[in-house]
């Protein structure tokens, strides 16, 4: 059975002060629930949050890692320097690390398998742009994007991964992407899965949604059969927002 998600993903937000204040109130009003809840502070920010939430059930993931276990990467983070401080799971291959930062499905593919070398756990973004949903390609852009990070992988390491789609021509541009959307390329991702490995593979991997998922569309997305939780921007930055979404699951 697969497992129910919400993360949050802070980016480039939230000094020490201001996550220790997110944090502790987040803890305060987490729900008794059956899904994994999971937060994603700035690397400075990540040994702290670790300890903040020791005693919680809300898990601290990382932005963001290099495929290199060490070396001349100046700026760079290792899995190794992750899994030291009590970082388990890692976002690979956001929308945002893509456009800004050059990363192709090649670079992407050497994080994945870096991480799954050291045993963390892959949440892999991918989706399309608003050119190639309005052009009609989303389908073989979305296809692509996993078959050239991920369907090299052996069967064994599915389990350790986690698929956030997306679809970015939803996100801040003032166009909005329908519970039935999101749905459809789910559906999608799944057979695409089944189909490359096997239904088992694709029955029990999670797949998050990332379209500007808010407390007041968050329920009626994820009442959708494909749709396994959300990968939160901007509303994971307010406590009571994030926690709405929580409760939504």
């Amino acid at each position: 059975m697969r497992n129910k998600i919400v993360a949050g993903n802070w980016k480039m937000n939230k000094d020490l002060t201001g996550t220790e204040a997110l944090l502790e109130e987040l803890s305060a009003k987490l729900p008794d629930t059956n899904a994994k809840v999971m937060v994603s502070p700035t690397f400075v920010n990540l040994a702290n949050a670790v300890q903040k939430l020791k005693d919680s059930k809300i898990e601290v993931i990382a932005q963001n890692m290099h495929f290199a276990e060490n070396g001349a990467y100046t700026g760079e983070i290792s899995a190794n320097m992750l899994l030291n401080i009590g970082i388990n799971t890692v976002i690979i291959g956001h929308s945002e690390r893509r456009a800004y930062f050059g990363e192709t499905d090649e670079i992407l593919s050497k994080k994945v398998k870096a991480a799954l070398a050291n045993n963390m756990q892959v949440m892999f973004c991918f989706g399309e742009e608003l050119e190639d949903r309005k052009s009609g390609n989303h389908f073989n852009l979305v296809e692509s994007q996993l078959k050239n990070a991920l369907f090299d992988l052996d069967l064994a390491a599915w389990p350790n991964i986690i698929l956030a789609y997306e679809p970015v021509w939803a996100i801040g541009t003032g166009e909005t992407a329908s519970p039935e959307q999101a749905q459809e390329m789910h559906a999608f991702i799944r057979k695409t899965i089944a189909e490359a490995f096997d239904t088992d593979i694709a029955e029990n991997v999670s797949i998050l949604y990332g379209g500007s998922v808010k407390p007041g569309n968050a329920e009626e997305i994820f009442s959708k059969p494909d749709v396994d939780g959300g990968l939160i921007g901007g509303a994971s930055l307010v406590a009571d927002d994030f926690i709405a979404i929580v409760k939504a699951i």
